[in-house]
């Protein structure tokens, strides 16, 4: 009996220790995955972001090592491995990582890394590994 390709293409798996031992630069996104209308990101977090929100994207951040700190103007939440947040768009938040933290990121393909701001670190076309 031979395997049915699903519609849109083959299944493939995703090992994700794999993936992350390619990644060598600090808050760059790269494509791992397309689900529906969304992008499954992998990317390594030290240091600090930069405040900003998505008018038009929810994000959720799910943390695979280390720990995150979501600074929001009003609070601020500690996301800890196997923990995952979701920023829904309009709020402003600014991601930060005292060590490493590796981070799996579920966006819609329209997200820009950086949402309403334009700086050295925002990323208009992202690499797929």
């Amino acid at each position: 009996m031979s395997a049915t390709p699903a519609p849109g293409g083959p299944v493939e798996k995703v090992n994700l220790a794999e993936k992350l031992e390619l990644l060598h630069e600090y808050w760059s996104p790269k494509i791992v995955g397309e689900l529906n209308d969304s992008h499954v990101k992998l990317v390594k977090f030290k240091g600090e972001f930069v405040w900003h929100f998505h008018e038009r994207e929810d994000e959720l951040f799910l943390v695979l090592r280390g720990r995150l700190l979501m600074k929001f103007r009003d609070r601020e939440v500690r996301i800890k491995e196997g923990e995952f947040i979701i920023v829904p768009r309009g709020v402003e938040h600014l991601p930060v990582a005292e060590e490493e933290v590796h981070v799996v990121l579920l966006e819609p393909k329209t997200t820009l890394n950086t949402g309403n701001v334009e700086n050295e670190r925002t990323i208009h076309q992202l690499e797929r590994l």
